[in-house]
């Protein structure tokens, strides 16, 4: 027998009750023991459950019982969810959780601790939700030297443009339907803004490369000032726009990571991962490409991957699964103004569109037109390669200076 903990019972926390008790036999037989929960700790109260009776408003309760040895954290956000893991750590319990926000902050010091407490401490659940990708990328893909990651990892942001692109809603109407579809939060800030994507990329990144990554030292987009000129750019140029959180190793040692909008070629497999979904692009130097698709989010998707987590605690109880990545260092991160890429830029000019062209082609060497249906007049649209941020900067202020404004500037992906 396992006896476990279930902090938080929200959306992913009553989802894993209900996979625990609608597949008991199932899971019994997988872990090779049954998982009992003793614990609920949740400040409401739910007397119409049929579990009602294993809930408390009390941490403590949870924390000073030696038979549960396991701990779900389905809390979300950094407090009290940290305070209450590390606690659970440095008491003997290892940990399941899916809060990617504790994850992307915290994750090294946690790693470490449930190391020197031969303690697990996993998060499949924090990165694309019902995806499988952590224990992918830690076990299966092992053998293989990763190179770049890339993926649509919010699947708020990825039906928003896909609503743009497949049926030219503007961005408010795109995001007002998604919240009365209940994919959007009243306040979607973490999502438009690219904050849950930057989390998620910071824990592939550590992950895949071994060193923690912190959310506030990388470069983050969202995709609130794109437009639907944008979108008929990117069709022109022969592609569609996604939110993409990316990671490069560069040959200097260091890490190129950015959540970003970015135009993605038809031909590339995340071209095609639409709506909700998500879709993250793995390059290994032996494999190649391999893509893992899915439904990112959701309440039993993310119950599922949670689970199975806590299943791979019961059968590593004495064992501890090797998943372990070192703190930050200094100049581990590429700054983003030296990181060289290619990029769409659409600019105004006071005269015709040719002109606006030319006058943007005199600054920017080897820029090539790009032309949509319904050009605005003295709009153009352009693709500049193999120019870094700071370089592409410094060209973006001269044709300001020279009355070309630049109304977007995206980057283009090599994905």
């Amino acid at each position: 027998m396992a006896d476990i903990a279930v902090l938080g019972h929200g959306v992913v926390g009553s989802g894993v009750l209900e996979v625990l008790l609608t597949h008991t036999d199932s899971i019994t037989r997988r872990a090779k023991e049954e998982i009992r929960v003793r614990h609920i700790l949740d400040l409401r109260e739910f007397p119409e459950l049929p579990y009602a009776g294993r809930f408390t408003k009390d941490f403590n309760t949870v924390l000073s019982d030696p038979e549960v040895t396991i701990v779900v954290e389905c809390m979300g956000g950094l407090e009290p969810a940290y305070t209450f893991v590390r606690q659970c750590l440095e008491n003997g319990k290892s940990v399941v959780t899916s809060n990617k926000e504790l994850v992307a902050a915290k994750g090294a010091e946690l790693l470490a601790l449930a190391q020197r407490n031969n303690l697990n401490f996993l998060f499949e659940a924090s990165v694309g939700g019902g995806i499988p990708i952590i224990r992918p990328i830690s076990q299966c893909l092992a053998a293989n030297e990763v190179s770049e990651i890339a993926g649509i990892l919010n699947g708020t942001t990825n039906f928003i443009l896909t609503k743009m692109i497949r049926e030219h809603m503007g961005f408010e109407e795109a995001l007002k339907l998604a919240q009365e579809l209940g994919y959007a939060e009243r306040d979607p800030s973490a999502d438009v803004e690219g904050a849950d994507a930057c989390r998620k990329i910071c824990i592939l990144a550590s992950l895949a490369f071994g060193t923690h990554v912190y959310p506030e030292d990388v470069h983050t987009e969202g995709i609130t000032r794109i437009t639907l000129e944008d979108v008929a750019y990117a069709s022109a140029w022969g592609g569609v726009i996604k939110l993409i959180g990316q990671v490069s190793m560069l040959e200097n040692g260091r890490i190129a990571i950015m959540v970003a909008p970015m135009f993605i070629s038809r031909d590339s497999q995340l071209a095609n991962v639409d709506d909700v979904f998500n879709g993250i692009l793995v390059r290994g130097d032996a494999t190649g490409d391999v893509v893992f698709y899915g439904k990112g989010a959701g309440k039993l998707p993310t119950a599922s991957a949670v689970v199975a987590d806590v299943i791979d605690c019961v059968k590593h109880m004495k064992a501890r699964k090797y998943l372990f990545w070192e703190d930050a260092k200094p100049d581990y991160i590429e700054p983003f103004e030296s990181i060289t890429g290619d990029f769409f830029l659409r600019v105004q000019g006071e005269g015709s569109s040719d002109e606006a062209f030319a006058m943007a082609a005199g600054v920017l060497p080897g820029a090539a037109r790009i032309v949509r249906r319904e050009e605005a007049p003295g709009e153009a649209g352009l693709s500049v390669e193999n120019i870094t941020e700071a370089q592409l900067k410094g060209c973006i202020n001269k044709l300001e200076a020279g009355g070309v404004r630049v109304l977007d500037r995206i980057r283009i992906s090599d994905f």
